[in-house]
């Protein structure tokens, strides 16, 4: 079996490199990156990359969060540990792993609200500027925000336990960065960054309209 510290690495990296993309720090990234994919050298393309990057990675380890549920339900033992890091002793404990109203695995919940959230960011990025983006945007902002309490008492659970679920929190981490994110891009939308035309691109075309006219 693949070394559960080695897919935590694969979640990390993509959360933190979109995180990356999606602040001022970014910018400088952008630049250097341009040259490989130009697309990222506008704030707008950049940002929307960089959210796409942290949602994929909320819904891929929130798959695996489900994986290791049904695993430890088979009876199965996928990364127990005597340290306070144990997904096994979280996952598998029948009082807190799943919700207390549904009773639906936290895991589904997770692929749920991700693949609500990928849904929202992918039809932004392919289109930025229509009339519904921003609205989106807000529906976001609004779905990660109210996984605020729902991640505190997951945590809550741990601290009961006395273990912590390292890909767990992860996904918590996704939300939050999501979150982050999608208050970010109203921002951008506030601040006028959101337009990606270059204004070279735009003189140019005023310049061949007057020589048309």
């Amino acid at each position: 079996m693949v070394d559960q510290n080695i897919l935590l690495i694969a979640y990390i990296l993509p959360i933190a490199f979109g995180l990356v993309l999606m602040t001022k720090a970014g910018d400088g990234l952008g630049a250097s990156l341009s040259g490989r994919n130009p697309l990222l050298k506008h704030a707008r393309r950049r940002h929307m990359f960089g959210m796409n990057l942290v949602v994929f990675a909320g819904f891929a380890v929130s798959v695996h969060t489900l994986w290791i549920s049904n695993k430890i339900s088979e009876g199965g033992n996928v990364c127990s540990s005597a340290t306070v890091f144990s997904c096994d002793d979280v996952l598998g404990n029948a009082q807190y792993n799943t919700d207390p109203v549904f009773n639906i695995p936290w895991g589904m919940i997770g692929i749920f609200a991700f693949c609500g959230l990928m849904f929202i960011t992918n039809c932004v990025s392919k289109e930025p500027d229509a009339l519904w983006a921003e609205n989106y945007l807000k529906y976001g902002k609004y779905m990660t925000a109210l996984g605020l309490p729902i991640i505190a008492l997951l945590i809550s659970y741990e601290v009961a336990m006395e273990k912590i679920c390292q890909f767990c929190t992860m996904a918590h981490i996704a939300n939050v960065v999501c979150l982050f994110g999608f208050w970010r891009a109203g921002k951008m939308h506030e601040e006028g960054l959101w337009n990606d035309e270059e204004p070279v691109e735009a003189d140019a075309d005023k310049e061949e309209g007057k020589k048309f006219w």
